[in-house]
C-alpha cells in the first residue's frame, strides 16, 4: 500500500474534470502526474493510474495534455496508446513526448520520422537511445536537420549502410560531415570518403582518430600543405593488421629507411620489427629474434639484410637501446607517456640522423599535449 494511493482514485479524477478552469486544471494534472511518477504502483494503482492518463490526454485544453506530456514524458508508465495520442497532439504536447518517451516501439518511431514533420524527425534523432532501424529509416528519409541530428548523437546506432546514405544524400552538408568524424568509431570505408568532403580541422581529426587503409594514408601522406596530411606511424599504430600494412608500404615503396627510424624513436618497436622483417623477407618471430635476444650481433645482421643504410646504424642502434633501457627500468612500451619519454631520451643521445628526420622528431616532441609531457617527466 503506497501513500499516495487515495489520489489515484475516481474522486480525484472527477474533481480534475470539474473545474471549468484550464490553469487549475492543468497544475492539477501536473501534481497528479508527478505522484503518478514517483508512487510505487500496485496493480491496481497502474490500472487507475492510465485510467487518469487516458482522460488528460483527451482534454480540451492544450495545457492539460501538456503538463501530462511533459511531467510523464520519461516515464515507463505511460500507455503505449496514450503516448501516440500524444505524439499526434500539438508541438507543444506531442514533442516531449516524441523525444524521450520509452513506450514507443521501433514501427512507431518510423511512422513519426515518415509522417511527421521536419521538427518531430529532429526529435526522433536526439532520443536518449536510437535502435538500428530507426536510424536507417531517419538516414535514408529524413531531412538533412534530422540525419545531422542523427550522426551527433552518440547513442544512435548507426550502421555503415546508414552513414553512407547520409554522406550520399547530404555530402554537401559540411555540419553533417563534421557531425559523422567526430563520431567515437567509424568504418574505414566511411572514414575515407569524409576525408575527401571534410574541412582541414575535421580532416587533421579523421586522419590522427580513426585508421585507414594503407593505400589510403600512403596518398594522404604525399598530399601538399593545403590539405591535411596523415602521419604514416600513427597509422600504423592503429592498424588492426600491422604486417599487412607494413607489407602495403613496402609495395608503395614507402618503407623507407627514414620511416622506420622514425617510428622507432618514437617508440614503435613493432612497427620496426615488422618493418625488418618486411624487408629482409623473414618471419617477424625471426625479426624478433635477432633483435631482442641474438646478442649484439644480431642486429647489424638483420639490418645489413634489410638493405638498410650503413650510415644511419648507429641512429637504429641507439634507438633499440633506449627501448631496451627503459624496459629494463620497468617502464610499460605503451601509451603516450612512453613514447614521449623514449622520443626525449633517443634525442638526448645526438643521434646520427638526417636533418628532415630531426626536424619531424623534434616536431612530435613539441606536439606533445600537455599531459603527456607530465607524465612522461614523473615517470
Amino acid at each position: 500500500m503506497i501513500a499516495s494511493r487515495a489520489r489515484l482514485t475516481d474522486l480525484d479524477l472527477h474533481c480534475l474534470i470539474r473545474s471549468g478552469d484550464d490553469d487549475e486544471r492543468a497544475t492539477a494534472a501536473h501534481k497528479l502526474c508527478r505522484a503518478i511518477d514517483r508512487a510505487a504502483l500496485t496493480p491496481v494503482d497502474r490500472a487507475a493510474a492510465e485510467k487518469i492518463m487516458r482522460v488528460l490526454a483527451g482534454d480540451v485544453a492544450e495545457m492539460v495534455r501538456r503538463a501530462l506530456s511533459v511531467t510523464l514524458k520519461s516515464s515507463d508508465l505511460l500507455p503505449q496508446d496514450v503516448a501516440r495520442r500524444l505524439a499526434r497532439d500539438v508541438d507543444s504536447v506531442a514533442m516531449p513526448i516524441i523525444a524521450f518517451s520509452p513506450s514507443f516501439s521501433d514501427d512507431d518511431l518510423i511512422e513519426i520520422v515518415r509522417s511527421g514533420s521536419s521538427a518531430r524527425q529532429v526529435a526522433v534523432a536526439g532520443r536518449p537511445k536510437v535502435s538500428r532501424d530507426v536510424s536507417d529509416v531517419i538516414a535514408a528519409e529524413a531531412g538533412e536537420p534530422a540525419v545531422r541530428t542523427l550522426a551527433a548523437n552518440d547513442n544512435a546506432d548507426l550502421s555503415e549502410s546508414a552513414m553512407g546514405r547520409a554522406i550520399q544524400r547530404f555530402s554537401e552538408s559540411a555540419e553533417l560531415v563534421t557531425a559523422l568524424a567526430y563520431r567515437p568509431v567509424l568504418p574505414v570505408a566511411i572514414t575515407e570518403r569524409l576525408i575527401g568532403l571534410a574541412s582541414e580541422a575535421v580532416r587533421e581529426h579523421l586522419v590522427s582518430r580513426h585508421a585507414l587503409t594503407p593505400e589510403v594514408a600512403i596518398q594522404l601522406a604525399s598530399f601538399t600543405r593545403e590539405r591535411a596530411t596523415v602521419d604514416l606511424i600513427d597509422q600504423a599504430e592503429a592498424s588492426a593488421n600491422l604486417a599487412d600494412f607494413v607489407a602495403t608500404l613496402n609495395a608503395r615503396k614507402a618503407l623507407t629507411p627514414s620511416l622506420l627510424l622514425r617510428g622507432l624513436a618514437r617508440g614503435q618497436m613493432a612497427f620496426f620489427e615488422h618493418g625488418l622483417s618486411e624487408l629482409a623477407g623473414v618471419s617477424h618471430e625471426r625479426a624478433w629474434l635477432m633483435v631482442h635476444d641474438a646478442g649484439p650481433l644480431g642486429l647489424k645482421a638483420i639490418y645489413d639484410r634489410a638493405g638498410l643504410p650503413p650510415r644511419l646504424f648507429q641512429a637504429f642502434r641507439a634507438g633499440v637501446d633506449t627501448w631496451r633501457g627503459m624496459q629494463a627500468e620497468g617502464v610499460t612500451p605503451d601509451g603516450k607517456a612512453f613514447q614521449q619519454r623514449m622520443l626525449e631520451r633517443f634525442l638526448t643521445q645526438r643521434p646520427n640522423t638526417g636533418r628532415e628526420d630531426l626536424g619531424y622528431l623534434l616536431e612530435r616532441l613539441d606536439r606533445a599535449p600537455e599531459p603527456a609531457i607530465q607524465a612522461a617527466n614523473a615517470a
